[in-house]
Parts: structure tokens; C-alpha cells; sequence
């Protein structure tokens, strides 16, 4: 009812194709102290400045075990907020400029009920959930000698700045080299620390007036940093696949598959060591004028990987 009532609400002239599918990044704290890789949807061109903001929302609980409950590698249960911020400007011809900033948090939280039941509803079963209290943050990883780290609930900090330069090799693919400055104010289990360089190729075509395909495969390299280094990969792969479709009127329907390499290796927790697999989907609105509203989810395909349970997600760009 939503959707429909914010495609009346556009007006008929405002069946449009919308500009691209959504940013995409991982709300896992442990993830994004390693990889500057995201997904970096096709950049139109577009006269003077774009921006867009987003909201993310989510819910984790993550535990590796050893033998038993108490003998735990690796825990992390929070509920985390992402507050994004972007903007793009072509620089004549087929260049653009990219820039990237964002604040975040993490929280003991108050989903975890509601996600009992709507997992139970589709028959989706995760016992990390049932073994522990409900919105109850935790955050730890023992080392392979023992060492026990504890990171601690961060109600407000920065993240890490982007700054990246694209080119647009046709109508269909674009390429971008995205530089992370390290400015993450929340310290290790939470920051990489290093700046971060990234090579970004996304591909986007049409394959019916209603229907258009948009997908990437990129590369990234981070340095080691902090209490976790000796057991953090370095170098990160990440490939996505998704599409877009009008659905009626000016209301699209999207979704998008994201599948990144491992951030740590030998860490003894699969939740740390494993590929992550992750679906983005939802809905946006664009109107006559151009600009855009989303909102949608992102849910872990993959319970025992390093994506998270569940995020609500809402977007808008001018």
C-alpha cells in the first residue's frame, strides 16, 4: 500500500526508468574494519551535483563455538545504524567525481523479538539467536593464543571518508578507483585503520523496457591494522548481480546479490572466515524531476558467513 500510494503521489509524467540500483554496504562492524569494497551502482550523467542519503538499520548475532556455549572464538550481537551520505559531479566528458561520508552506531538494540517471529514466519532457523538474551550487545574475539578483545558499544561515531574518480566507458560500463581515508573514530573492532584502495567495474543494460541488468566485479586491498592483524586478509574480492523492474506506474522493484571474499583467515570463526552472501531487494519511486526514494531490506542467505541477519533500509537522492 505504501509503494502504490508513492507512485500516485509522483504523477502520471513520472514513469521514468530510476537512475540506478542503490548503494550497497555491509553493516557487519568486523566487516567493515576490513574491506573498502561496496557496491558502486552506474553513475548517469547528470548536470551539476547529485547527492544521496541513506538510513540502515540492523540486527546481528554471530558466535563462533569451540566445544561448548561458554568456550566462544567469536561473538558479535548488536543492533547497528548507518547514516550515508554521498554526491557525484561529472567532470566533463565521460569523468566523474565520487565523494562518500557517513556516521554510524552500535546498540544493545530492541528487534530481536520481532525477528524471532518473522524468521519463524518463513521458516528460517537461526540458533545463534536462541541461545542468547534478548537486545543484548556483545562484541568479542579470542585470539588463537587466548588473548580475550572486547569491543564496546560506540553510540555515535564517524566512518571512513571515500573519495573515488569514475569513468564511463560507454552508456553500459563505468570503472572507478575509490580511496578510503582512514577517519573511523570508533577504534579497533570497528576501523581498518589504513586507507583502503578499490577498483570498482560495473556493468549496466537493458533487457526489456521494463527490465535492466546492473552488475559489478571489483577488487580492493587494504593493509593489516590493529589487535586483529595477524589474522585479516588483505586483499578482497566482490561480485554482484541484480536488476531492476517497473513494477506499475513509477514503482521499481529491485534486487541484488552480493557475494564478498573472506575479511579474515585462520581466525578460528567461521562467521569471520567465510565468504559473505547477502541479498539487498526493496522498492523506489522516481519522479518526474529525478529524484528518487527507496526502501527495502537486506537479509544474510548464508547464516553461517559474516552477513547479518537482517537490515531496513531507506534511501533518497536529488
Amino acid at each position: 500500500m505504501l509503494g502504490l500510494a508513492l507512485c500516485l503521489a509522483a504523477g502520471p509524467g513520472s514513469i521514468l526508468a530510476g537512475q540506478s540500483l542503490p548503494i550497497h554496504h555491509s553493516l557487519n562492524p568486523a566487516a567493515e574494519a576490513r574491506s573498502g569494497l561496496y557496491f558502486q551502482p552506474y553513475v548517469p550523467p547528470h548536470p551539476g551535483w547529485r547527492f544521496q542519503a541513506a538510513v540502515d538499520y540492523a540486527s546481528m548475532v554471530e558466535y563462533g563455538l569451540r566445544l561448548s556455549l561458554a568456550d566462544t572464538s567469536y561473538m558479535l550481537d548488536t543492533e547497528a545504524l548507518r547514516l550515508n551520505l554521498s554526491a557525484s559531479r561529472d567532470l566533463g566528458g565521460r569523468g566523474f567525481l565520487l565523494l562518500e561520508g557517513w556516521a554510524g552506531g552500535t546498540y544493545n538494540g530492541f528487534l530481536d523479538g520481532f525477528l524471532d517471529w518473522y524468521h519463524g514466519l518463513f521458516g528460517i532457523y537461526y540458533p545463534e539467536r536462541e541461545a542468547r538474551r534478548h537486545n543484548d550487545y556483545g562484541y568479542r574475539y579470542r585470539r588463537p593464543d587466548g588473548q580475550l578483545l572486547r569491543f564496546r558499544r560506540r553510540g555515535a561515531y564517524l566512518g571512513d571518508v571515500r573519495v573515488g574518480v569514475g569513468l564511463r566507458h560507454s552508456p553500459k560500463v563505468q570503472t572507478v578507483l575509490s580511496l578510503t581515508l582512514p577517519t573511523n573514530t570508533a577504534g579497533d573492532g570497528y576501523a581498518r585503520g589504513k586507507p583502503s584502495i578499490n577498483l570498482l567495474n560495473t556493468v549496466r543494460a537493458p533487457v526489456t523496457p521494463r527490465l535492466i541488468y546492473e552488475g559489478s566485479l571489483n577488487l580492493g586491498v587494504t593493509p593489516g591494522d590493529g589487535a586483529l592483524r595477524d589474522v585479516q586478509e588483505r586483499v578482497f574480492l566482490l561480485a554482484t548481480s541484480g536488476g531492476r523492474w517497473r513494477t506499475i506506474g513509477s514503482l521499481w522493484s529491485f534486487a541484488n546479490l552480493y557475494l564478498h571474499s573472506p575479511y579474515y583467515s585462520r581466525a578460528d570463526a567461521r562467521q569471520l572466515d567465510r565468504w559473505d552472501l547477502t541479498i539487498d531487494f526493496g522498492w523506489m519511486v522516481r519522479s518526474r524531476g529525478g529524484r528518487e526514494f527507496r526502501f527495502g531490506m537486506s537479509e544474510d542467505l548464508w547464516p553461517s558467513g559474516p552477513a547479518i541477519d537482517a537490515n531496513f533500509r531507506v534511501g533518497y537522492s536529488w
